[in-house]
């Protein structure tokens, strides 16, 4: 089974933190160039230079605020004129929590722009250089909510799930060129966002977070929260030519929470 990456050029969005980070370096141990793109300049050039390189890869960086899709497109413009990419990973940071009758309009069209759009725009502009390879992923990470809507993430449920039909389609339509798209729902994941939807929901119900974080560990089979490396490694065998018949399927990694088949 090839699970190398190697010689394979490769973008991950929201690469300085978490699930992001973690994919990011997991490409580089498979020998793939990996290509950063975040809003923080310092870190991304810190953890580009972290990333592994045993393949002596030249890893790079670019920085882009996904609230600006304008920004997101003449980024990944500039990087498909010196590259030709195999590999699109499309990720970035949830909406905040809240219900969903208490969001405003402009809080789903945020999101929709910063999720949605900026994924289409990333993935256009990655999809001819692929076509011409005769190889392509593209993996989108989401969140279980697309089977399963979860509580007080009202505009993150809506949105994830737009999301994923949108990357659905795409797959219908890119199949035929060796190009697969598929999408990573990440369960309860030790990361800043988890930190931060324990504080809210603590605060929101004026309880301890220690008491949120009990009950939410209560209703994983495993009793323990993922970890960014195991998302990362699901990405890694994704991004493979071992997952060459792997297309338009949406895999939770979630320790067995998600409560569908």
């Amino acid at each position: 089974m090839e699970i190398s990456l190697r010689g394979k050029y490769a973008v991950v969005a929201g690469s300085t933190q978490g699930i992001g980070l973690a994919i990011a370096r997991t490409f580089a141990e498979q020998g793939a160039t990996v290509i950063m793109i975040a809003r923080n300049e310092s870190v991304l050039k810190e953890q580009a230079e972290l990333l592994e390189t045993p393949e002596d890869q030249s890893h790079e960086y670019y920085m882009a605020d996904f609230t600006d899709p304008k920004q997101v497109q003449d980024v990944i413009s500039e990087i498909c004129g010196k590259h030709a990419i195999e590999i699109l990973v499309n990720n970035t940071g949830g909406p905040p929590a809240g219900p969903i009758l208490d969001a405003t309009e402009d809080a789903f069209t945020d999101a929709f722009n910063q999720h949605l759009i900026c994924n289409h725009i990333l993935t256009r502009a990655v999809v001819p250089c692929m076509k011409s390879a005769g190889y392509g992923r593209i993996i989108n990470v989401i969140s279980t909510s697309v089977k399963i809507p979860l509580k007080n993430l009202g505009v993150s449920n809506t949105i994830r799930g737009a999301v994923a039909s949108w990357a659905k389609t795409m797959s219908l339509e890119l199949g035929q060129f060796n190009i697969t798209v598929n999408n990573i729902l990440p369960g309860y994941t030790e990361t800043a966002r988890l930190d931060s939807l324990i504080a809210v929901n603590a605060e929101k119900r004026n309880v301890a977070e220690d008491v949120v974080r009990a009950e939410m560990l209560a209703d994983i089979p495993m009793q323990r929260f993922g970890k960014a490396t195991e998302t990362a490694a699901v990405a890694g065998f994704l991004a493979s030519p071992a997952a060459s018949y792997v297309n338009g399927v949406s895999i939770p990694v979630d320790g067995g929470r998600t409560g569908t088949i």
